[in-house]
This record gives C-alpha cells, structure tokens and sequence, in this order.
C-alpha cells in the first residue's frame, strides 16, 4: 500500500493504520489457542461418530444415524448399487484405522484390530463393487498395517503385531484378482469374495461396462500389497488396466470418457471431465508417480492434465465435454465428487487455478451450508443431496499446506461449524437429503470417518500433535496412509505395454513444460501475500451475483434472467424471439400440440445456446408433471430435548392449508396422537388436540377430512404418517396429499405427510420421551444461530418450485428435442433406477446430425442425468 498525503500524521498512528490495512487484506492468522480448540473439537466429533458406530452398529458395515442401528446388507431395503460397497466385513472399522492412529487414538487403535482380526470375515458369499472394497477395504487394511508397524517399531505399542493385517489384505487381495480375468485386463466391476465372477453361483460377471475410475483406482493398493508381500501379482493387474486406459484415450483430445466397455475396450460414455467416473483415474497416475517413483505415470498424468487444463477448465469452472469434440460441452451443471481436483492440482504444483476452483466450491457450500451432489454452471441446486462428502475438506487442507494461507483454516471452520449445526444426531452424524431444507437421509457412509477427520485434524493440527511426519505417507483416495518407502521395494520388472502406452502418437511432441518433476515454491509464485486473496475476490462476487440477476440483459446470457420455462408463452411475439436467440424451434403439429427443438448451433453465442439448453431441460421437467402443481418438499424438524433440532424429517407437502413457504417461522408445537388415529372421525381426545400438532395414520378417507377433523378439535398442525410399512423417503419419491375434488379453502392449518420409517422415527421419540416438540417448515431452521447468508435470494428462488405449468398444451408424449446432449435438471433416481446405455445417437450427434431423433431415442438421451447420478453414488471418491 502506498501514502501519499501531505498532512502530518503521527507516525504511531500511521504505523498503526497500515498495520490495521495490511491485516484486513491478509488475514490475521489463526491463534494457536483458536487452532487447539478446533483441533479439539474435530476429535470430540470424531468421537461421536465412531462411538456411536461401535456402540449401535458393530460388527455392521455401516451406522443408521437416524434409527440408531447398523446397516446390513439383506436386512434393509437395497438402495441399489451404493450398497456394493458392503460386504459384511464391518466396512467402518476397517475404513477407520488409520484414523484412529492419525488422532493419537492409539488405545483405541489397537482394540480396533484386535477386533479386525477377531470378528471380520472375507470369505462371504456377497457380491461387492471391486473398486470400493479396494479403495475403502484393502486400503484400510494397509493403511491399518501401516500404522501397527509403526508404532510397533516405537516399542510401546502393538509389540504384538505380526503383520496380521497384512496377511488378510493379501487374502483380499487375491479375492479381488478374479475380476482381472478379462482380455483387456480392466476388471469387472463386481466380484463374489466367495466365488469370484465365474459360474452361475457367483451372481456376477456378466457386466460389460465398467467407469474408468473404477478400474483405474487400483494402482496405488495393489502396488503397495505387492512391495509389502513381495508378490508382483497385484502390481502386474494394476498396471495391465492403466495401461489399457491410456491406449484407449481419444488421441486427439488425450482425454478418457466416463465408461468403457471391458472386453472390446469401446467408450460407452463418451463425455469426458473430473467429476464421477473419472475423477480418481487422474488421482492415481499423479499420486503413481509419488508413491512408486515411476516416470511413467507422470508423463501420462501431464498428457492428461494439459488437456483437461486446454479442454474442461474454464476457471473457476470444470466442465465436462466430449471426448471426440472437446470443444463442445456436455452438461451445463457439475457434480461435487470434482471438489478433489484443486488439492490434485497442489500436487502438481499448478496452485492459482486450484485457488480458483476451491473459491468457487466454498461460495457455493457457505451458499448451501453443503456442497450439494451436483449444482449448475450459475450456482444453484441440481441434485440436492450431500452425503457428508470429503472432498471439499481434502482441497482445502491441501491448498492451506501449499499456502499457509489461514483463510482455508477459515474455511475449514466453516465445514466443521456446519457439520456440528447441520448433520449431527444423537447417534452420530446424518448425510443431508436435501440441503434446500435441511431434512436428513439415515445415512453415515464409512468414508466421513476415513476422509473428513483426517483431513479437518491436519488442518488445525501443529507438527507436535501429530503421532509421525504426514509427509513419510502418501494419501490413497480414501485417505489411506501408505508409506513413501514403498518406492524402494523390490517389484516385478514387467515390460510396458508398448511405446503407445509411454509416449504420445507419433509426431506429436512433448511440451517440455509439462514435466516439472517437484513441486513449485510458492513462495516465489506468490511474492505478495495479497496475491491468492486477489484471485478470490472476482470469483466470490460472481457466485454472490448469481442469485441477483440484473434486469438490464438484451438477449439470453448476458444480463438479465433468461426466458424460463414456466413463464413462456407460444403466443408472445418477444418470448419467441428469445427461442430463436437461444436456437429453440417452435413447431405447431396438426393435433394441436406443439414441439420444440433446440439446435445449439444455431444461437447467437454459447451463453444463449447453454440458456437454450436449460430452457429444454426445465421444459422436459415441467412436461413430466402433466400440468400438476409439484410442491418442494417440506421438514419436520424435532426441537425438544435431547434433538434439539438436529434431526430433521423429510416431509410431503398438501396441495391445501397453509403454505409454509410463505412462512417465515413455521408452526412449531408439541406433538399429540389424534384419537381416532385415522383422523376420519370427530377426536375424542379433542382437548388434548387443541393447541398441539396432531398425528394422524394414512388410510380410510381423504387427506382434507383429516385436516378438518383436527382443525375443528382446535390442532395447530398435522402429520399424517404412512401406514405402508417400510416404505422411506430415502426409496419412494416426494409425496404430496391432494385434495378431496372440492374447495379446500376452509382448511388453515399445515398438514405434512411422513413415510412410515420416518414417522416412526417421531413415534419412537415420543413413547421414548413422552414430549416431544416439532417445527413444520419448508426447510429445518438453524440448530444454534442464524448461519451468515442462509436468507438469501438464491434459496428463495431455488423452493420456488410449485410454479405455474407452461402455457403450451406439452405432455410427456411429445418429442422435446434438441441437438446437444444435455440432462435434466430433476430430482435424482431412486436407488433401484435403471440408467439408460447410450448406444448410437452419441455418433450421431457427433456427426452433426440435425435431424430431430425419435423419442425412445430422446428419451434414452435424458436417462443421462440418472446414470451420471448412479455412477457418483456407487463410485464414492
């Protein structure tokens, strides 16, 4: 900063300003007292999880957060292919180990292998995802092993230890290996730990696909149990499916698509970014080099880099394009599990995108209190779910080591702060369901003990706390620890692939630049400490604007809202001039019906072209609901004690009675059986109805004769609780109660509907503590104070959801249809769905094709999103 004045300024007090100025600029650095609380306070809530995990779910793979009770496999309903990565092996312990070892647990470590060794089996007649159990399982086993040989060299503990965990990794090890048995050497994507793929007994091993991170996210383990073992076996299968990815990239692009075909090696999904399916494929060839020392793999991983850097960054953006034809994007919206990429890219030591894409990433989370899975490219919620990912919590950690900058400690608060006020339970922690309303899914996946607390301890951690140098480990993709000495191990000296596999095509050169073999110092990247504040600021005023949108835009993409769905009208000469700019045809057929047909080409920019694409998309949504009203979801919110708040129930909304999101408060009360249960009759226990929320059971007449029955015994609200047994928000779609044919104008008070698991998560509170006191709202209230920007106008807009239905007569017959492949922007499927496989209309397009495709074939285009959201939730990265 410089001064130029001319009046005369104590020099006390002009030091003393230009301290105060340097400080807002820079950010004073956090107090060691600040940093030992926190530290402190990520292993209380590491605590409450494992706790509660050993207390009410061992030996279980996972912990039900919300019931109090372990996952097993067979016992609740499936959720479809995120259940693969149960095995009946206590998934969570095993996946917690190294952690354990990492907070200075070791008494607790210790037991926990004890245990390993005890009670867990891997010779189960269950079907597992071969990526999964590598990466949470084998690796968890190694890093567990890691860490007993550590501290068994230390003399104090696990002098007992004889390489017990070792040998069950390598008894994993060779369990998996059957699923190598293929001519491309990509594994299969499940295996039978019992029977491996072959025979009908095995119930696997007729898949054909399989995404390119799950088989190329095996390197770093099995080459680990190889030097560890002394057996090459592991390295060798490794190696052959790395090196058939790289053959198989798009040699133009030298990018991979998202899933390949096992036996031909033919790309099935050919959009190409760093989100799910890929994202770790990346990971391992950077972290390859790390671990093992091998030229190799960073030559390949630069290769790639250089092409995601040219292709799919458009800072602070990463976009995922076509493989064929890069230049042209695939999805106007980004998946979360690409919150990993800027704490890759301080690997490579390229830190200013990484401060970038994180900036963006952490406008975003402190926008929605969490990453939600996916958002779009102007920052609101495409997929609402956020399973207590690490990802976001990885890059932080890794840009504030690269940095030492104490804004990702901030930022870091920040996630730990939200996890405590959001997802804590008594039992544990709870995925969010929906980060719009606050609602909870009975979920806590085993990676949150893995990935989360590691990452948030190193964050707020000095050196002296730490049981050994992070720097001796490298950290798997699961945030397994396995030991940088492995590099000097013995392996098998297997011969490449062929020089296609090392080098680029012929002719091409290698750009020189691309092979910076350490590390940059970042002291002299960033001479002046202001410097990654400067990046930071544009990108936080664009994610802060986007919710504000200004009202002086003259064409679509560049100024004000662009034309949505739900306000167009056929008959407006100025809306159809907005769908020609965003290159959208409107075709009236002979039935009266009307189509539409976007042909990207043919906007007047890019930014028209993607407000044309989002048109469609919202156009295809608003056609599916066949011109009924579709209302957010609600939340039932338990405030009494012990909750306090922080369980939270998805509830349906009713089409009638108050709506409460036009209320800012909600209706809170104590909770009452209505006698009859039903509700269809006058309450007898109408006095100790008034005043209170009335429970009611589903069934025996309609919603709104329940409704009047307890308005008239004086209720101030009411919920209906299934009486479907076992039915679930977590596998049934929102439900809403409709009226009853005639005007429901009479009914005043809020009536909300629950499925039968979470109602009887209410009816067990209350037999348990005979009060019990529930907010009904439109999104769960703040658990301990009112979260900075959590009343902003991006929320608002993202609940107004029960919008008018379009004026053209669109029904789900008509072919909606459009040039460039694009997914809806609607809820995602259930676990059970079934995604579509893109066959021959992805050439099509590729080819330019203009035509208008048929509607199996479109329809089969918009199952994209579903398979795109299916890959996340069963590669979980």
């Amino acid at each position: 900063m410089e001064w130029h004045t001319t009046s005369v300024m104590p020099s006390l007090l002009q030091l003393l300003l230009l301290l105060l100025s340097t400080s807002f600029q820079l950010g004073l650095p956090m107090s060691s007292e600040e940093r030992h609380r926190l530290r402190n306070q990520v292993v209380e809530m590491f605590d409450h999880a494992y706790q509660n995990y050993m207390d009410h779910a061992y030996p279980a793979d996972e912990l039900m957060p919300l019931t109090c009770r372990g996952r097993v496999r067979g016992l609740e309903p499936s959720r479809g292919d995120v259940d693969d990565a149960l095995g009946k092996f206590s998934l969570t312990l095993i996946d917690s180990l190294d952690t354990l070892a990492l907070l200075n647990k070791t008494a607790e470590f210790e037991d926990a292998v004890r245990r390993v060794l005890t009670d867990v089996r891997l010779d189960n007649d269950i079907v597992v995802s071969v990526f999964e159990t590598n990466i949470r399982v084998l690796g968890g086993l190694l890093g567990g092993h890691s860490m007993a040989v550590l501290l068994r060299e230390r003399g104090q503990h696990m002098r007992w230890y004889q390489d017990e965990l070792l040998h069950m990794a390598k008894d994993l090890g060779l369990r998996l290996l059957p699923a190598f048995n293929t001519s491309s050497g990509l594994p299969y994507p499940r295996v039978n730990l019992r029977y491996g793929v072959q025979g009908p007994e095995t119930r696997t091993g007729t898949e054909t696909d399989t995404c390119t991170a799950c088989a190329g996210t095996i390197i770093l383990e099995f080459a680990a149990l190889s030097r560890f073992t002394g057996d090459p076996v592991f390295e060798e299968h490794a190696r052959r499916a790395l090196d058939f990815l790289w053959e198989k990239r798009q040699r133009n692009s030298n990018l991979v698509g998202t899933t390949i075909n096992i036996h031909s090696g033919e790309w099935v999904r050919r959009d190409s970014g760093v989100g799910a399916g890929i994202d770790s494929y990346y990971e391992y060839l950077l972290k390859a080099y790390i671990l093992l020392g091998d030229d190799l793999f960073l030559q390949r991983f630069n290769i790639h880099y250089a092409s995601i850097m040219k292709y799919i960054s458009q800072p602070p953006l990463l976009l995922d394009v076509h493989i064929h034809k890069p230049l042209l994007p695939a999805r106007t919206w980004m998946d979360s599990l690409l919150a990993f990429f800027p704490g890759l890219q301080v690997l490579k030591g390229d830190i200013r995108p990484a401060i970038e894409t994180h900036e963006m990433l952490y406008q975003v989370t402190k926008k929605h209190n969490f990453l939600p899975e996916a958002f779009t490219t102007d920052f609101r919620v495409h997929w609402a779910q956020h399973p207590l990912r690490p990802e976001f919590a990885e890059s932080t950690y890794f840009l504030y080591k690269a940095t030492r900058d104490p804004y990702y400690q901030e930022a870091g608060r920040t996630v730990l702060e939200n996890l405590n006020r959001y997802a804590r339970v008594p039992c544990g922690f709870a995925a969010m369901k929906d980060v719009r309303t606050g609602s909870h899914e009975d979920r806590m996946d085993s990676f949150f003990l893995a990935e989360m607390f590691k990452y948030l301890y190193l964050l707020f951690a000095d050196e002296e706390h730490l049981p050994f140098d992070v720097e001796d480990y490298i950290f798997t993709t699961e945030a397994h620890l396995l030991p940088l000495s492995l590099s000097t191990a013995p392996r098998s000296q297997s011969p490449p692939a062929g020089n296609s596999t090392v080098l680029p095509p012929l002719g091409e050169e290698l750009d020189d630049s691309n092979f910076d073999w350490t590390c940059p110092n970042t002291r002299l990247l960033f001479p002046d400490p202001a410097f990654p504040r400067s990046l930071r600021e544009p990108i936080r005023s664009a994610v802060d604007k986007s919710c504000h949108m200004a009202a002086s835009r003259s064409e679509p993409g560049l100024g004000r809202a662009p034309l949505r769905a739900r306000d167009f009208m056929a008959s407006n000469p100025e809306h159809l001039e907005l769908l020609r700019r965003m290159g959208v045809s409107l075709i009236h057929l002979k039935d009266g019906r009307v189509q539409l047909v976007q042909h990207a080409t043919q906007a007047v920019s890019p930014v028209a072209a993607e407000d044309g694409m989002r048109f469609m998309q919202e156009m295809m949504e608003l056609s599916s609901q066949q011109q009924k009203e579709q209302l957010p979801p609600r939340a039932v919110q338990i405030v009494s004690h012990p909750f306090l708040g922080r369980v939270v129930l998805t509830a349906g909304p009713a089409q009638f009675g108050t709506d409460l999101s036009k209320s800012s408060t909600g209706v809170q009360g104590f909770v009452v059986v209505a006698e009859p249960y039903s509700g269809c009759a006058e309450l007898s226990n109408a006095a100790l109805v008034a005043g209170h929320i009335a429970l009611l059971q589903r069934g025996q007449c309609m919603f709104a004769e329940k409704a009047r029955h307890i308005q008239r015994a004086g209720a101030i609200g009411g919920i209906v609780i299934d009486d479907n047994e076992g039915s679930s928000s977590d596998t049934a779609p929102l439900f809403q109660m409709a009226g009853d044919g005639r005007s429901t104008d009479d009914v005043t008070l809020p009536l909300l509907f629950l499925f039968h698991k979470e109602g009887n998560i209410l009816l067990e509170a209350l037999r348990e503590y005979k009060e019990v006191e529930v907010l009904l709202s439109d999104k769960a209230r703040d658990r301990g104070g009112d979260p900075d920007g959590q009343e902003g106008d991006c929320t608002a807009e993202e609940h107004d959801h029960a919008a008018p239905s379009p004026s053209i007569p669109v029904d789900q017959s008509q072919a909606i249809t459009r040039e460039h492949d694009e997914s809806t922007n609607k809820e995602p499927p259930g676990p059970e769905e079934k995604s579509g496989d893109r066959d021959e209309r992805e050439e099509a397009a590729e080819d330019g094709d203009s035509s208008s495709p048929s509607i199996d074939s479109l329809l089969a285009d918009w199952k994209e999103d579903l398979e795109a959201f299916q890959q996340m939730e069963k590669d979980e990265l």
